[in-house]
């Protein structure tokens, strides 16, 4: 099957078109990354658009779509998790969410802390095991993520506040995404990771 992948979670605006083959095994056929954290509304459809033409491939034949749902800003997973539904919607596939974190952790082994930007000095944070997820996601100041992992991957900038070995994953990749849909049966329905409420909040005039 050919799938889509979308993800918004990081400053990276994420698109690339993988390969699933019966057996399970994965091939990534194209990516298209854009490393700003406003441009995800900007840079989300030419970024899908060009993975598509890179992989030789139409909409048309895609067979679902998989989506990173966070944890990250409001923003930003809005505008990633909206045009994976309207994609599905529009192609009539399947649409399936992944903790983006996962995405990274997935392909690693040992005992592994990923962490992304949560802004306000804090960090989203996930430890897993072997791959699988153990703890998380959570957000908290860095200080304050519990101990336990022997190394770090994610955001290069926010890994080296931890005294660990860094791993080479640094943002969700298509196939990340794609490795960490747990049922292929029945997609569950998409629901945003904030862990947190937006910044923005109504005036008191609004409020009233």
């Amino acid at each position: 099957m050919n799938l889509l992948t979308i993800d918004t979670a990081t400053p990276a605006v994420s698109a690339g078109v993988v390969r699933r083959a019966d057996d399970g095994a994965v091939t990534t056929l194209a990516e298209r990354v854009t490393v700003d954290p406003r441009a995800h509304a900007e840079q989300l459809t030419p970024n899908v658009l060009g993975a598509l033409s890179d992989a030789g491939l139409t909409v048309a034949d895609l067979d679902g779509v998989v989506v990173g749902c966070g944890p990250g800003p409001f923003t930003g997973l809005r505008v990633g998790m909206a045009s994976a539904a309207a994609f599905g919607h529009a192609l009539a596939v399947p649409v399936y969410g992944v903790c983006s974190l996962d995405a990274i952790g997935v392909r690693t082994s040992g005992e592994v802390l990923v962490v992304t930007d949560a802004r306000r000095r804090e960090v989203y944070w996930a430890r897993y095991r072997d791959g699988l997820r153990v703890d998380g996601p959570a957000v908290n100041a860095p200080a304050d993520v519990p101990e336990g992992a022997e190394q770090v991957a994610g955001s290069p900038e926010h890994a080296a506040l931890f005294a660990l070995p860094r791993l080479d994953p640094v943002y969700p990749t298509p196939d990340g995404l794609v490795a960490a849909v747990g049922d292929w049966t029945q997609p569950a329905p998409l629901i945003p990771l904030y862990l947190r409420r937006p910044d923005a909040k109504p005036s008191v005039a609004v409020r009233k």
